[in-house]
């Protein structure tokens, strides 16, 4: 049901005075930020006179809530002393993310607004922004909650309640602990402390064991992200070199690069750019997708060219032009069924180098087995629809080798871009549909020419 600005912008109101005066807890920033996007489709002019009117804290957080692309209206619409108030209210893992989107439209303006916050924080901040994109301090959260190994319990959850009583900590999981040197021991999750006395050293608890994994910020995030999943860890402490405490990762950036990877997978295996399709320029969606278009105009025309070489013998036989597709689209169809299996159990770790050999020999039995049924399958309808036994001989066979071909290239080829320190999701289909069509085209009509003519 669609409804009108005027509509709109009662609930969100109504909303909003719920949030402030906390009738209602289930209520969340998300559910704000869809209200405005709802009203952004309507009229921009409305929604971001209605966002601008947001309490200040709550401003912030609906920020972080709103797409990536919401950020550039942001920067046309707010002064650098009102984006650096936002900034200073985030948590510093989201400051410093909006500082980046900031800093993708205008540097100078990403500038002001850092100069605009108190030292530390810049300072702070201008540390998380130097992190590349893939490096997992660039994903790091400095607020968090330590304590001294030779601290005792009692007085550092006192602390916490200050911390939280400024709003200087949020979502605390876990209690570092550190060195007075500020290197780290482990942690230990905030539930176990209720069960020790306030007079209990953190020392005495090093004997119970403490969860001392960690990353380096310098680390690859989606190594960071398996990590997170195979030790069924919602934070995860981030360390430099020495072993120095410097920040967390928390839950919602592992949720949200976890969905990330699966698009960008998803999106480069149709041939898409993932981020392209964030614009809201169709002229640079169209760009970005007439790329690869092109390139598979190019492997068509390629098979073209395979079915040319056997003019005289499609002229010779008709049948051949109508069983054709057949044979090249149960090939495509085998090749990216063991082609998306397998980038994804690369992605998700369950393929190394060591298991490669494994892998295709898995995908070439598969293929050997399901070709098999299917030529039957197919080589005794071409007889029966053609009257032709040998007919139904060649599309088997042709329909045997095209599967195998399929099995083996599709679980190989992403295992040579990896090797190539390509993602193996970007252009593994253009090239197996390539192959598949080459091979199936000329099994199919080569076998023809040998056998029919």
């Amino acid at each position: 049901m669609k409804y009108s600005s005027q509509e709109l912008i009662e609930s969100l109101e109504l909303r909003v005075q719920k949030y402030i005066d906390g009738f209602d807890t289930n209520l969340h920033p998300y559910d704000i930020a869809e209200l405005l996007l709802e009203l952004r489709d309507i009229d921009e002019k409305i929604y971001l006179a209605e966002l601008a009117k947001l309490p200040e804290e709550l401003k912030a957080l609906v920020l972080i809530e709103l797409p990536k692309q919401c950020h550039e209206e942001l920067v046309e619409h707010f002064s650098t002393n009102e984006l650096a108030e936002l900034a200073n209210t985030l948590d510093t893992d989201d400051a410093a993310e909006l500082i980046r989107n900031i800093e993708e439209i205008d540097e100078d303006i990403a500038e002001e607004v850092l100069q605009n916050l108190p030292n530390e924080d810049r300072e702070n901040l201008e540390t998380l922004i130097s992190y590349g994109d893939y490096e997992a301090g660039a994903y790091m959260q400095t607020e968090l909650f330590s304590a001294y190994i030779d601290e005792q319990v009692g007085e550092s959850i006192r602390r916490l309640k200050r911390l939280k009583a400024a709003k200087e900590l949020d979502s605390v999981y876990q209690v570092y602990v550190i060195t007075r040197r500020n290197k780290f021991l482990g942690s230990i999750p905030l539930e176990d402390l209720i069960l020790l006395g306030p007079n209990v050293k953190y020392e005495e608890l090093i004997k119970e064991g403490l969860n001392t994994i960690s990353v380096n910020a310098k680390d690859d995030i989606h190594d960071v992200v398996e990590i997170a999943s195979n030790y069924d860890m919602g934070v995860i402490a981030v360390v430099d070199l020495k072993g120095k405490l410097l920040g967390r990762i928390t839950s919602d950036d592992i949720y949200d690069i976890i969905e990330e990877r699966a698009t960008g997978q998803l999106y480069n295996l149709a041939g898409v750019n993932d981020e392209a399709e964030q614009e809201e320029s169709l002229f640079l969606i169209g760009k970005h997708r007439a790329i690869w278009l092109g390139i598979n105009l190019l492997t068509a025309i390629a098979a073209s060219l395979v079915i040319g070489l056997f003019d005289t013998t499609l002229q010779s036989l008709v049948a051949l032009a109508v069983l054709m597709p057949i044979v090249a689209s149960m090939g495509g169809n085998a090749g990216t069924q063991t082609l998306t299996v397998t980038v994804r159990q690369m992605a998700l770790g369950d393929i190394s180098d060591d298991d490669a050999k494994k892998t295709i020999k898995k995908e070439v039995i598969l293929s050997i087995m399901n070709g098999s049924i299917f030529a039957l399958v197919i080589g005794i309808i071409a007889w029966l629809w053609f009257s032709m036994p040998l007919l139904g001989v060649v599309i088997a066979l042709s329909m045997v080798i095209n599967l195998i071909t399929a099995g083996f290239f599709g679980s190989m080829i992403p295992l040579i871009l990896k090797k190539a320190d390509i993602d193996p999701a970007v252009g593994s289909s253009v090239i197996l549909t390539t192959v598949t069509d080459i091979v199936g085209f000329f099994s199919f009509l080569g076998l023809a020419t040998i056998i029919l003519l």
